[in-house]
């Protein structure tokens, strides 16, 4: 089989939804000992969303994003293969969330399944969706990132509660025949790298007791400047090393689409790619860090600047430590040109 005959997966719509509550930077101020000035320079974050609704996990959000993507692409729910969800912050710890979000959108014919690999977990998920299309025996797979970011931070921790928020997107996988859809892809993993970003407990390790919630174990930890130090190497090593394995120059890139964790790694990375910031997708000043949803959130924001046959990396960094790249090729134009 030749090259061109293997289908690529390729992006067909893209869709999000995002809380209405607005946690601004001010409002961070009289809740924690911090300021407008320390979060933006440190960050670039402005304000985060937050789902206030009582009782609503993560589904609730994507649950919404994905109904909004089959409005979008004309798709009925009973069209749906199969539903990957990508998230540290399920409703449970079982059911998956990928089986209460085809319940939501009516998806009957669909199987699904959740991926955690924290903030790379948007990446990882596209990826394994891409092989059930490429190797022809699915047409339409949604990947959904969402995260419930609150559900997890301790509001009176100043070093991580500036850093995240919630959300939820979605995009849509079909066959391409074109050459357009995921050319190309890079993801690792460390595990030494867990006890500098985890959640102490709630699992089998640590289950849950009086002493674990009174000790706050159930909220993110993270040692923060050696997160960040792994992180600015790391995605900036691979997004390189995506680009020279496919022979691309700073020039053929129409646009970075990086994990929205901080905005000083943003620009390494941009940096080390020969980037300049024009053609990078920020929107971390809106929304923080939505873990998952950072990713399919950016393309939902720039969906119409985006032109079918233009190349794209995605790249992101989360705990675990998890990593990765993704070289694509955009396969529909919203506006001409």
């Amino acid at each position: 089989m030749s090259a061109m005959s293997k289908p690529h997966a390729a992006i067909t719509g893209v869709a999000g939804w995002v809380p209405e509550y607005r946690l601004t930077n001010e409002l961070l101020e009289t809740m924690v000992d911090t300021t407008d000035d320390w979060i933006t320079s440190r960050t670039g974050i402005k304000e985060r969303r937050i789902l206030k609704e009582a009782g609503q996990g993560t589904s609730y959000m994507a649950i919404r994003a994905v109904k909004e993507l089959l409005e979008k692409t004309g798709t009925g729910p009973d069209e749906i293969e199969l539903i990957v969800c990508c998230t540290v912050t399920g409703d449970y710890h079982f059911p998956a969330t990928a089986n209460l979000i085809a319940n939501g959108v009516g998806a009957t014919r669909s199987f699904g399944f959740d991926i955690n690999a924290a903030c790379s977990g948007f990446l990882f998920g596209l990826i394994a969706a891409s092989k059930f299309i490429e190797s022809g025996s699915h047409k339409k797979v949604v990947v959904v990132g969402a995260d419930k970011m609150s559900a997890i931070t301790d509001y009176t921790d100043r070093t991580t509660c500036v850093l995240f928020g919630d959300a939820a997107a979605a995009v849509m996988l079909e066959p391409n025949e074109e050459g357009l859809g995921i050319i190309d892809s890079i993801l690792r993993v460390d595990g030494t790298g867990w006890p500098y970003l985890h959640q102490k407990a709630g699992g089998s390790a640590r289950p849950a007791t009086h002493q674990t919630v009174d000790a706050k174990e159930h909220y993110i930890f993270q040692e923060g400047s050696t997160v960040f130090k792994f992180a600015v190497k790391k995605m900036a090593d691979i997004s390189a090393e995506i680009m020279e394995k496919n022979g691309l120059k700073s020039e053929d890139v129409a646009w970075l689409v990086p994990h929205q964790a901080n905005l000083r790694i943003i620009r390494a990375t941009a940096d080390r790619m020969g980037l300049s910031m024009d053609k990078v997708m920020i929107n971390i000043q809106n929304y923080g860090n939505t873990t998952a949803a950072t990713i399919p959130l950016c393309l939902r924001d720039w969906e119409a600047q985006l032109h079918k046959g233009e190349n794209l990396i995605l790249a992101a960094f989360g705990g675990g430590f998890t990593w990765g790249a993704v070289y694509l090729k955009w396969a529909y134009s919203k506006t001409p040109g």
